[in-house]
């Protein structure tokens, strides 16, 4: 089954970089920002977070909680957003499953080398869980304010 818009956000359980569960139903009543992107402290990844964190404050304004999930382990997650000064959470999906069930690990060529790895991606989720936009292939450049403009698109149509 595809994750398309219009469609209940696939629930699940993940730790953050402190070891506390979340669960994506606790956000029910919020925009939930679900960004997933490939690995901790590497440039393009490090420039998504900074950007993310640059605009936190417009994305609370709208109601909006922001959640980024890779599959870096809690330690690596916890350095990373202290070094970042992150304002919000990081999960860690270690084994893929939320990965999948939204559909970002993805055939990538490194170097020559095919792999899998996650594909940057990002989900709008509404108050009542169902996704309203999504972005794959996501360029980092000016991600963070095109993700405000839907935002405040998504809130002025409700």
């Amino acid at each position: 089954m595809s994750v398309i818009s219009g469609q209940s956000a696939p629930d699940f359980s993940l730790p953050d970089e402190s070891g506390h569960l979340h669960n994506l139903a606790d956000y029910r009543g919020n925009f939930v920002i679900l960004y997933f992107y490939p690995k901790d402290n590497t440039a393009g990844c490090s420039k998504e977070a900074q950007q993310f964190a640059e605009f936190h404050a417009a994305i609370t304004a709208c109601g909006g909680k922001i959640i980024g999930i890779s599959r870096d382990s809690q330690s690596s997650h916890e350095k990373f957003k202290t070094k970042f000064s992150l304002p919000f959470t990081l999960l860690s999906d270690i084994d893929s499953t939320v990965c999948n069930l939204y559909e970002v690990i993805k055939e990538k060529n490194m170097y020559g080398k095919k792999t899998m790895g996650i594909e940057r991606s990002t989900f709008i989720i509404d108050q009542e869980g169902i996704i309203r936009d999504i972005y794959r292939k996501v360029k980092v450049d000016r991600h963070a304010a095109q993700i405000v403009e839907s935002l405040k698109k998504i809130s002025s149509s409700q």
